[in-house]
């Protein structure tokens, strides 16, 4: 293999992916496998940068990464040169439905101008044409990840994602209420774990839990496992769902999650999901946490968790 040299700076820079992409390229599809320095820093050759250019066009134009991921870079370049002048659909994981793209615009352009009415208006919109669910997994997701890629290439500050949050907070608290769970609802602690800063995940996450009919306790961002945990045994918590954005390498975290899972009670379920999860992952194994894909995915396991468990046939 030709000599590694670059870090995963000058790889965005080049391939114009977001290191989030990047990594779960390489660890769900092994489409690179970068050398690791002693301190565990990945280092990529110029072949392994021309691959993932060549895998990020070609996903772009219609191709599943899991078909192609695998692939020599020979058939790669024959497939990004077949793809140059077609015009195809972006793939479902990069873009907001059909009907949505131009809310995301919209949104997008609003939170650049702090322009909060513009914001809500659009939301307003899209909640009428789209439903609930359909806001959330349709339009509010692909604005997180939107923003958080914005951000990362410096598009955007954080007061523009703090920005958002606020006002994406106050639609999604007015919209859920009507809504609210009942006493007897199941409850849900929500909240993003001591380091993680970024809260628009958790905010979807508790507003599609409204929506399924629980009963939402959100917490916000940054907290110490100790207090997470004592909010659900105060409230008896069926479970609790932490959202992990940002960033994805805090050696800090595996502890704090650690330290959540052994003082919640053995019957709590302890959800994870977002961008970052999969950096996370093998600490989230080793504490039996139930990793969450997407919103549809977290929705489908708190229907599953809410259904009485079936008595054993005599």
């Amino acid at each position: 293999m030709a000599e590694a040299h670059q870090g995963i700076k000058v790889v965005i820079q080049r391939t114009g992916l977001s290191g989030h992409v990047i990594r779960i390229w390489e660890k769900r599809y092994d489409a690179v496998g970068p050398e690791r320095t002693g301190t565990n820093r990945r280092l990529y050759s110029d072949e392994q940068i021309e691959r993932l250019s060549l895998l990020r066009d070609i996903t772009q134009n219609g191709h599943r990464i899991g078909h192609v991921a695998k692939l020599p870079t020979e058939k790669l370049r024959e497939l990004s040169k077949q793809s140059r002048g077609v015009k195809r659909p972006a793939p479902r994981a990069l873009t907001a439905a059909p009907d949505a793209p131009t809310y995301l615009d919209d949104c997008v352009a609003a939170v650049k101008l702090f322009d909060a009415r513009a914001l809500g208006e659009t939301m307003q919109r899209a909640a009428t044409e789209l439903g609930a669910q359909g806001l959330l997994q349709r339009l509010l997701a692909p604005l997180l990840h939107t923003l958080g890629d914005l951000w990362r290439d410096g598009t955007i500050t954080a007061a523009h994602e703090h920005f958002a949050s606020a006002i994406i907070r106050t639609f999604l608290s007015d919209a859920a209420r009507p809504i609210a769970g009942t006493d007897s609802a199941p409850v849900l602690v929500v909240a993003t774990p001591a380091g993680q800063f970024h809260e628009l995940g958790a905010l979807l996450v508790g507003a599609a839990a409204a929506n399924l009919g629980w009963h939402v306790i959100y917490l916000g961002a940054s907290l110490p496992a100790a207090e997470i945990a004592g909010a659900a045994r105060q409230n008896r918590a069926r479970a609790v769902a932490l959202s992990l954005i940002y960033p994805e390498d805090d050696p800090r975290l595996e502890g704090e999650l650690t330290r959540l899972r052994e003082s919640l009670p053995a019957e709590v379920t302890l959800f994870v999901g977002g961008r970052a999860m999969l950096a996370y992952e093998d600490a989230l194994e080793k504490i039996g946490a139930t990793q969450v894909k997407d919103l549809s995915h977290f929705s489908s396991l708190l229907d599953a968790l809410r259904k009485p468990a079936k008595k054993a046939k005599r």
